[in-house]
């Protein structure tokens, strides 16, 4: 209960702040949509000179992309780490956090919450329903809590990730890190792994397994049976990746000796 209250306590705060600069507010949303609609105008500009990716048709990709935002929604949301070792770190806020009785990660989450992420999830939904109509997917009674179980999954496979390579910072004063070239590598998840070769399908799968985050559990609400075995896997990577992101962060905080002077 405690730390639900935290959750509103800074969710009342961010709405405040925003309230206070309404304008700023309406330009990231605004600006959210129009880069997943380049996104989203991406993939028809390669269905315009394709009739598959390999070997799936535009409306199954789109699919998978609309599922795709919604754990990216979420991670956007509750788990924005983008500028923590420029603020945190080269800037000293760490200490200050370690001073308070709430575990230090969490605190870290709710300072950075960020609600409108959530309008991507909104978005991803839309696109599911809309794709899903023209493939004439019918909704079948598990379809919806799986969805909600792969969804949460996805997230925390991102939480896992980026909680790992963001501890990094506690070896390193640089301001920005690794964490750039993962929101690079993160949108091939959306994509068929089977147009990569090899080598990438692994990378994607085992290693930074943002395959998990889109295509593999999207893939079981299309009926893609050669993925189906992959999709079940989606709880299992985010227990896997989300303990080693975790583990990573504590040893990491524990090497934290301060910002110095």
């Amino acid at each position: 209960m405690y730390y639900i209250g935290l959750v509103f306590e800074y969710l009342k705060n961010y709405m405040k702040t925003r309230l206070t600069y309404r304008a700023d507010f309406w330009v990231e949303v605004v600006s959210d949509l129009l880069m997943q609609a380049s996104n989203l105008i991406f993939i028809f500009v390669v269905f315009g000179h394709t009739n598959s990716l390999g070997g799936w048709s535009e409306a199954e990709v789109v699919f998978v992309y609309g599922f795709f935002m919604v754990p990216f929604g979420l991670f956007s949301c509750f788990v924005n780490l983008w500028n923590f070792s420029d603020r945190y770190i080269v800037k000293g806020e760490m200490d200050r956090i370690l001073t308070r009785p709430a575990y230090n990660l969490f605190q870290i989450f709710l300072e950075n919450i960020d609600p409108p992420g959530l309008i991507g999830s909104l978005i991803g939904i839309i696109i599911m329903i809309i794709s899903g109509g023209q493939l004439g997917l019918e909704l079948v009674w598990w379809h919806l809590p799986v969805m909600i179980l792969f969804a949460i999954s996805a997230t925390l496979i991102y939480t896992g990730i980026y909680i790992a390579l963001t501890s990094l910072s506690f070896y390193s004063d640089s301001p920005t890190g690794i964490i750039p070239l993962m929101y690079n590598i993160q949108n091939y998840g959306r994509y068929p792994v089977t147009i990569y070769n090899r080598a990438i399908q692994f990378l994607l799968t085992w290693i930074l397994p943002f395959a998990f985050v889109g295509i593999y559990p999207a893939s079981l609400f299309l009926g893609r049976e050669e993925m189906t075995h992959m999709a079940w896997l989606t709880p299992v990577m985010a227990a896997i990746f989300l303990t080693i992101g975790l583990t990573s962060w504590n040893v990491g905080v524990k090497k934290y000796r301060g910002a110095g002077s």
